[in-house]
């Protein structure tokens, strides 16, 4: 198979995270987590907008809110905040609070979330500040419109990667510091997972060579692209067998996510970062054609 890996113009972030593709806009949304920033490829424009949200110093994520075009649920902190945008101008403002986590834990933030199938929220946190792979303070949760914040787990390290399979019913989730993809038998009328179990494994003969798996993605013959940080790569594995179908290699080490989109949601786009003084091209967002396989666009949060 012949993909061809490709930049898009003036997409650079710090830390890149979170595409999440927008039908409805044909435009693919991700964050510069420690920038504050949100940005918004437009896919007919071939054009990044950029924003930075007025007073917050982090954003995990971005997800848009169901029947509110403007509206983004942003992961500030450990906050979850609307946070208010039309996807141009260079500031954004924070609305209203949705709801908190661990208030009392200073040295944590949200990291990557999603919202499943249903509308629900599902995301969870990590230590940034100290050693995250020696306390494992993360916790995930779920949240939705109407409901209390529940945590789904925890002994958490970095909490990372989400995905939904309906058709398996099955729902993946990553803690990078296990070096793993785990799966769960998922309920998508309750939003409850049960039944881990490993079926991918990063880990390496020495410590110091684990890859650490980041975000994740799905295509809809229920295949994984799983994101690695240190790794130069994007793994398509079949999450049955836990056989990798196709090594994805980028011209950088610290790929962060996935996310399928396009008019045809055949276009792979993948974000990247440029921490501890990476060299160019980190940071900059990728789009990957010719995989012959088309994904699921991202699903707006109730509120």
């Amino acid at each position: 198979m012949s993909y061809k890996i490709e930049p898009l113009p003036d997409s650079y972030a710090g830390l890149g995270e979170g595409p999440h593709w927008d039908v409805a806009r044909q435009s693919l949304y991700y964050v510069d987590l420690e920038a504050g920033s949100l940005l918004r490829y437009d896919y007919a424009q071939n054009k990044v907008y950029k924003t930075k949200i007025e007073g917050e110093t982090l954003a995990g994520f971005v997800l848009p809110v169901e029947g509110r075009p403007q509206e983004f649920a942003v992961g500030c902190g450990r906050r979850v905040v609307i946070v208010s945008w039309d996807g141009v101008s260079p500031s954004a403002k924070v609305v209203r609070t949705l709801f908190e986590v661990q208030p009392l834990m200073d040295k944590n933030r949200l990291n990557d979330a999603k919202v499943d199938p249903r509308g629900r929220f599902f995301g969870g946190t990590m230590r940034y500040i100290g050693d995250e792979f020696e306390f494992r303070h993360g916790e995930l949760y779920r949240w939705e419109a109407g409901g209390q914040v529940s945590v789904i787990k925890g002994d958490v390290g970095i909490s990372n990667g989400l995905a939904w399979d309906e058709k398996a019913k099955k729902f993946y989730y990553i803690d990078t510091t296990d070096y793993e993809v785990k799966s769960y038998d998922y309920d998508f009328e309750t939003g409850v997972a049960s039944n881990p179990k490993v079926i991918f494994n990063l880990r390496k003969n020495s410590p110091k060579d684990h890859l650490l798996p980041d975000g994740l993605t799905i295509d809809t013959e229920g295949n994984l692209y799983v994101a690695t940080f240190n790794g130069a790569t994007i793994y398509k594995v079949n999450p049955n067998t836990g056989k990798i179908l196709l090594e994805i290699k980028f011209p950088t080490k610290q790929i962060t996510s996935a996310a399928f989109g396009g008019p045809n949601l055949d276009i792979l786009y993948v974000t990247t970062a440029a921490k501890f003084d990476q060299p160019a091209p980190a940071g900059t967002t990728y789009k990957v054609t010719g995989l012959n396989a088309t994904g699921y666009p991202g699903v707006n949060l109730k509120v």
